[in-house]
């Protein structure tokens, strides 16, 4: 249960930096595709985030070497390609339905939940995985 609360703690930790970090691109930066780069940024300070804390406080991974965290960061990368992409459609589905920031953050925050949820598995059956 304990572990359960914390990654919740964290998926909202990274859920913050993401939609603030989209907040202040879309503001420092208004022209051509905003809103995607925007999300862009988003996504990758999220990701960041939610690695560094996965690794050491859900999985307590100890990587053996500056390149096997490469990796592990890479894999974990991938993992979440198939979330990242949950995450995205609900955000654009909330832009194109209601054309908002606003909701579309809040549609950021859904499909960030949702991919939350997938990406545990994911990471702990494929990329936290201890060695036998």
């Amino acid at each position: 249960m304990w572990l359960a609360f914390k990654y919740a703690v964290f998926a909202g930790i990274a859920t913050l930096v993401n939609i603030l970090s989209q907040d202040v691109t879309i503001r420092l930066y208004t022209g051509m595709l905003a809103m995607y780069l925007s999300i862009a940024v988003g996504t990758l300070t999220g990701l960041i985030t939610k690695y560094v804390l996965d690794k050491k406080y859900i999985f307590a991974y100890r990587a053996s070497s500056f390149a096997d965290d490469g990796a592990t960061f890479i894999l974990y990368s991938v993992m979440g390609l198939a979330t990242t992409l949950i995450f995205w459609g609900t955000e654009l589905g909330f832009e194109f339905i209601f054309g908002t920031r606003w909701l579309r953050y809040l549609g950021a925050a859904i499909g960030l939940t949702i991919g939350y949820l997938v990406k545990y598995r994911l990471d702990k059956r494929f990329v936290f995985i201890k060695p036998p």
